[in-house]
């Protein structure tokens, strides 16, 4: 395993080689504040999280990284499951030497904190999941492949035009907010055989279980607009006992971009609380002795 610095940006990419995979990572923040982990959703990369690490930089030391397939991580040979995908994430706290942190994941993003939060408790200080189901839908499967078919026989591009028109509410369509370009950019810049060997794990999951392992403070965030996510999640949040849902008004698929003022907000109230190691709140392990998915 390896760390170098990118000559590209000097200020804060990394390349950490784990598990035969060379990831892009950026370490930002206050050096002396917790740590922030910030995993991105299919099709997405680190830049994703733009309006939460400017929101949070003053006071937490922050790791986002580029899952595998995507951004500037190199791309699998084969497959990939989401028993994989946290493989990385805790290979990445190894290496970094993250003993705890607090866990942000959006979709494919979110499934993959919420499989990390069951098996590695004592890792998790707080959990933040978004617009992602604890399994795969039974239609699931084949919503996946038209989505691959489709990008292998017009590329990324026409496939970066249809997801957005998914992600993001009429209005802001309609008004032509400038984060949905970027968007667009990011989707288009996937690499075709990344978006695919991640897709695959998308299409068939089940992390139902790991819902009732999860006892740490848990926030589940859900734009209104995007389809039956908000009550599914709403469902979720009722089988993790510390768990809070929230649907945020005007935002489909992507919150934190979309409405990343109220996303923010409520991410505050969630990272707010006291610090475990000050003797504060919990981490996921701690309940266990005194007592997910997406």
């Amino acid at each position: 395993m390896s760390i170098t610095s990118s000559s590209i940006d000097q200020i804060a990419d990394r390349f950490i080689t784990v598990n035969g995979i060379r990831f892009r990572c950026r370490i930002e923040g206050s050096e002396a504040g917790p740590w922030l982990v910030f995993s991105n959703s299919l099709m997405t990369d680190l830049s994703l999280w733009d309006a939460q690490v400017a929101a949070f930089s003053d006071r937490f030391r922050i790791l986002r990284y580029d899952q595998r397939g995507h951004g500037g991580t190199s791309v699998p040979s084969a497959d990939c499951t989401f028993d994989q995908l946290v493989d990385d994430t805790i290979a990445l706290f190894d290496e970094i030497g993250i003993d705890h942190a607090a866990l942000v994941g959006i979709s494919m993003g979110g499934v993959t904190a919420l499989r990390f939060a069951a098996r590695y408790p004592e890792r998790v200080n707080s959990l933040a999941i978004c617009d992602c189901q604890a399994s795969s839908p039974v239609a699931g499967a084949a919503r996946w492949q038209e989505r691959i078919d489709m990008a292998e026989a017009s590329g990324m591009a026409a496939l970066a035009k249809a997801t957005v028109a998914r992600w993001f509410t009429q209005n802001s369509q309609a008004n032509q907010m400038p984060a949905i370009a970027k968007i667009e950019a990011m989707v288009a810049a996937t690499p075709l055989p990344g978006f695919v060997r991640c897709a695959r794990a998308l299409q068939s999951y089940d992390f139902q279980e790991d819902l009732g392992r999860i006892t740490c403070s848990t926030l589940m965030l859900a734009g209104e607009s995007d389809a039956n996510i908000p009550e599914t999640m709403r469902l979720m949040a009722q089988r993790v006992a510390p768990a809070e849902f929230h649907e945020i008004a005007q935002a489909g698929h992507l919150p934190n971009v979309e409405r990343s003022e109220e996303f923010n907000r409520l991410l505050t109230v969630l990272l707010d609380q006291p610090d475990p190691d000050d003797g504060g709140e919990r981490r996921c392990d701690d309940a266990v002795a005194s007592d997910n998915g997406g």
